[in-house]
């Protein structure tokens, strides 16, 4: 029948699996699940395991187990079907014979298959004319209300609401007590003892109003997840992306490693060969001395052997006066110390050491602040106090770059009007700066190799290219003083000025205002722009943060009060979920919001060694920065569970 089709698809199937139910089980929630689906669905959730109990897929809610200290395979065979659901399953499940709409249902008892042509809205079954008739002869059943079928009509017919137990009477009660639809008899036989008893009439505007509102936390929650399926399913492109990124760097840092190394290999025969040169250089001088001596004993050697051979004692008397004069034993004999070898000397085992301690790099599992179970790990601190400064540094605002691969951070020092950058390439750490004609105020991001940097004493937006090094590439002279300052869309920025209330200007590339926003924004001290292009501002003068759309619709205003009112609010950015961080500078802390505007939890607070922030912001890894005095530390997200790979 078509009722048991109905059920089937409406009531009987898992909302996991979306089949018909296979050995089901119901929570405390009354929600009812295949016993498979269940125990796959809570191998997922590790922290219903360690909570030792079952989270419903559908509302969350808890369910307790009655042996926590037993598998979960357990938990989940301990769970039995409802007995609606159950006698639902016997009577309509699988198994069970469905009569066919356009097949006469009292035929179909009788092994016929007569075509249906009638239907009885309240026995909710089709007949022929045959077995209408005897239907309509029945007392009690020929004042039912039937309707005819037609292959050619989509008329539906409205079916009377009968009792499932007094199936002839119809259901006119409802007993708050048991949440029954019940008739009149059910009422003065089973419940004649509830105590809350209603007219069905009465209940329908109200199971309307429920039904509506179910209806629209269904869509509202329909709308969240499919969000949070397309945001999901987006993260596994950027997964895969950053994947191949990070083997890349690896690549990279292996070559770097291997370059160091071929250095060192060019420096050791570079040496050797310098070493032999100079050996050869210091033989070769040897040789050419020897060859010197060479020749005067030999000339020598002639002269006397004449002398000894001419029979003249003239001679002999001449050579032997010579000789006396310059004997050999005066003279240097040519024995000098032999040149020294060259040899290399290597420690195979404390090379073999060397290369086991050898770190490429770690790989690391680092979740986003937006992740409810992830808490804040100090990674490291850059001083931004330099040999060169004339005074403290009075940090302002901090953005991070990936320049080429290199990460770059980028920090406003107001007191020393200079735009500061620091990174690491080649296994060195890097600073330079850019001094400007004043203090910079705030930074906005045009992308990753430039910014755009507010200098409000000298009514002058500059444009910065990042190479990693600042490299000033023009100056947009403005006609008043803007502090606060974004990137709206890459041709529009977005400014305001400092201690001036209720106005905030919509700028070109050439600094014309193109139009004002005076409703909605107080007097903001940082702007940021959303991923949905809306306006977040924070107003340190009322203590608020404020968030209206590009062309000032209000979207939102959080100004909380009690323990949570903000004290100092300054520095702003969102998170790739659309979560806003706020820093709260009196009371040391950076403030989790959702993207509309309401509480979620302090993520960084004094006790993370938190002290005066002024600005804060993410960087393309989840690492959260933020400026404490004149220091930029360097956050971590964590989970309980940390993998890393060191190598």
């Amino acid at each position: 029948m078509a009722t048991a089709k109905k059920l089937t698809e409406n009531h009987l199937s898992c909302a996991i699996c979306t089949e018909v139910f296979t050995d089901p089980a119901t929570l405390q929630c009354n929600h009812t699940f295949c016993k498979s689906c269940l125990l796959k669905y809570i191998n997922t959730q590790p922290e219903a395991v360690q909570g030792k109990s079952i989270r419903c897929p559908s509302c969350r809610q808890q369910t307790k187990v009655s042996n926590p200290d037993s598998p979960v395979e357990e938990w989940v065979s301990q769970l039995k079907p409802s007995h609606v659901i159950q006698g639902l399953l016997d009577d309509f499940g699988p198994g069970t014979k469905a009569v066919e709409e356009h097949v006469c249902s009292e035929c179909t008892k009788q092994g016929k298959t007569t075509p249906a042509t009638s239907r009885c809205s309240i026995c909710d079954v089709v007949y022929c004319d045959g077995c209408l008739k005897g239907h309509n002869m029945v007392p009690g059943l020929c004042d039912h209300e039937v309707a005819h079928l037609s292959d050619h009509t989509k008329t539906k017919v409205k079916r009377r609401f009968m009792c499932q137990v007094h199936r002839d009477k119809p259901i006119e009660l409802f007993c708050k007590d048991c949440k029954k639809a019940i008739c009149t008899l059910c009422c003065s036989i089973k419940h004649r003892r509830c105590k809350d008893v209603d007219t069905i009439e009465s209940m329908t505007s109200l199971m309307t109003e429920q039904l509506t509102n179910k209806l629209e936390q269904l869509r509202i929650k329909m709308t969240t997840t499919n969000n949070i399926i397309t945001r999901r399913t987006s993260k596994i492109q950027d997964v895969k992306s950053n994947s191949q990124t990070l083997k890349d760097q690896v690549t990279k840092t292996q070559e770097t490693v291997m370059r160091a190394i071929l250095r060192k290999e060019k420096q050791l025969l570079w040496q050797i060969d310098k070493s032999t040169d100079e050996q050869l250089h210091e033989l070769q001088a040897d040789i050419q001395s020897h060859e010197i001596d060479l020749q005067m004993y030999q000339q020598q050697y002639d002269v006397t052997a004449n002398a000894m051979t001419s029979n003249c004692e003239m001679d002999m008397y001449d050579v032997y006066e010579s000789m006396s004069e310059t004997s050999p034993g005066n003279r240097d004999t040519g024995y000098r110390p032999a040149a020294g070898r060259v040899v290399f000397t290597h420690d195979l085992d404390k090379l073999s050491k060397a290369v086991d301690e050898l770190q490429l790099g770690k790989v690391e599992v680092i979740h986003d602040v937006s992740d409810p179970e992830s808490f804040p790990i100090l990674h490291h601190t850059i001083d931004c106090k330099e040999a060169g400064d004339r005074k403290k540094p009075d940090l302002f605002d901090v953005t991070v770059l990936t320049v080429d691969d290199i990460k770059v951070t980028v920090v406003a020092d107001y007191d020393n009007t200079s735009l500061k950058t620091y990174y690491t390439s080649n296994l060195q750490s890097f600073h330079k700066q850019l001094l400007l004609s004043n203090g910079p105020w705030q930074i906005a991001k045009l992308s990753e190799s430039q910014i755009f940097v507010s200098v409000p004493n000298s009514k002058e937006i500059v444009k910065v290219k990042v190479t990693p090094n600042p490299v000033l590439v023009s100056i947009i002279k403005t006609s008043k003083v803007y502090c606060a300052l974004a990137c709206l869309n890459p041709s529009q920025l977005v400014v305001s000025i400092y201690e001036h209330p209720h106005l905030v200007d919509i700028l070109d590339m050439t600094g014309k205002i193109l139009r004002s926003i005076t409703k909605g924004v107080g007097n903001p001290d940082y702007i940021h722009v959303s991923s949905s292009n809306n306006l977040i501002v924070s107003e340190r003068a009322v203590k608020s943060l404020v968030c209206v759309t590009s062309e000032g619709g209000a979207v939102f205003t959080y100004t909380p009060t009690g323990v949570r009112a903000l004290s100092h609010p300054w520095g702003i950015t969102t998170s790739s979920s659309g979560d806003i961080m706020l820093v709260d500078y009196d009371s040391h802390k950076v403030i989790q919001l959702t993207e509309s505007g309401h509480f979620y939890r302090d993520v960084v607070t004094q006790r993370d060694g938190l002290e005066y922030p002024r600005c804060v912001c993410l960087d393309g890894d989840g690492l959260m920065h933020v400026i404490s005095d004149r220091y930029i530390k360097v956050f971590k997200f964590w989970r309980h569970r940390m993998k890393i790979w060191q190598l």
